[in-house]
Order: C-alpha cells, then sequence, then structure tokens
C-alpha cells in the first residue's frame, strides 16, 4: 500500500475559489481559504471581511482559535462574561476552547480578520464541497 504524500505545498489563491460560510450578520463575508476540504488537516483559516457595523453570529468552537486582525477596527465580546476588547490594524486574538465569542465591525469603518479554529471545527463547513 503506497503512503499518501503529506508534503504537498499549494499557492490558494484567496479572491477565487474559496468557499464561504454563512457566519456573517449584516454586510460582509466569511471566506474559507484552509480547511479538511483543501487537504489542511492541522491548521483552518478564513477571511471575515464585516462591513461598517456589521458583525458575527455566536461562535463558539471544540477547539482554540486565533485570529488577525489585518485591517479596520471593531472588537471580540466575550458571550459568557460580556467583556468586550477593542480591536484595531495588527492586533491578534486567542479565543480558548470552548468560549463563546463574537466580533463586530466599528460603525465607521470595516474590519477584516484572517484566522479561525485549530483543528477544524466541522460544523462550519457543513454542505461545503471538498476541492
Amino acid at each position: 500500500m503506497t503512503q499518501p504524500n503529506n508534503n504537498i505545498v499549494r499557492v490558494i489563491d484567496s479572491a477565487i475559489d474559496c468557499p464561504q460560510i454563512p457566519i456573517i450578520d449584516g454586510g460582509g463575508n466569511a471566506k474559507v481559504v484552509l480547511w479538511p476540504g483543501n487537504g489542511s488537516r492541522f491548521r483552518t483559516m478564513q477571511i471575515l471581511t464585516l462591513e461598517d457595523g456589521a458583525r458575527t453570529i455566536p461562535l463558539n468552537h471544540p477547539s482554540d482559535s486565533v485570529y488577525y486582525v489585518v485591517s479596520g477596527s471593531g472588537s471580540v465580546v466575550d458571550l459568557t462574561s460580556g467583556e468586550i476588547s477593542p480591536l484595531s490594524e495588527g492586533a491578534m486574538v486567542h479565543v480558548d476552547a470552548g468560549d463563546s465569542y463574537r466580533f463586530s465591525a466599528d460603525k465607521s469603518q470595516g474590519f477584516k480578520l484572517l484566522g479561525g479554529p485549530c483543528p477544524a471545527d466541522e460544523s462550519l463547513y457543513v454542505g461545503l464541497t471538498a476541492i
């Protein structure tokens, strides 16, 4: 039996061919860049683009999540404690496994984040077709 080649390098253009997941409430989108459907086994990565005043739906994952603020400003809310932490370009956020949270964009400007749970939260990708 032949072993699969786990050392494959792929370049993924996030502007095309990335499926979207329905986690944005308001204007914007969430594009799936790295996920089990395109061979990513240890890391997932989404690009979340929230337009002025938009937010994500409440999120909660069985694994830790990490996000980087690419541009704009907004906040992350700990939905259990109600604590709100402001975020701006260059900030990073770590969310512990099992914590419930939501990102919100400021009303005056959009907000773009890059990141997601690690390892994958399979519930995010229900209904997507593997590439």
